[in-house]
């Protein structure tokens, strides 16, 4: 999984050291990477309007939401959101192989 920043805008930067170090306090950093993009592309797939905008993708999947857009959402608002992914408490535990193990997405 990742987690996207479509960055076009200096307010952007704000939103990606702050989803960034929400993703370190939540240990989760292994599970979930985090990548800037400011593609034209981007921007005409999800119909992105507004800047920043925060994107969730699952790869394995092929699934991708814009799940906030213009502005930068608040500390407890963006952990909630990981939190409601379903992780287990021992997420920072699982190692690649037993992910499935402990209903992890990996």
């Amino acid at each position: 999984m990742k987690v996207i920043i479509y960055w076009k805008n200096n307010e952007a930067n704000k939103l990606y050291q702050k989803v960034n170090k929400i993703l370190k306090e939540l240990d989760y950093e292994e599970f979930i990477k985090i990548e800037k993009d400011s593609s034209d592309n981007l921007k005409k797939e999800l119909n992105i309007t507004q800047e920043p905008a925060l994107i969730i993708e699952e790869e394995t999947i092929d699934f991708k939401d814009l799940i906030f857009e213009g502005i930068i959402p608040e500390t407890n608002d963006i952990k909630t959101m990981f939190l409601s992914l379903n992780w287990n408490s021992t997420v920072s535990s699982c190692s690649t192989s037993s992910c499935s193990s402990c209903n992890v997405w990996c």
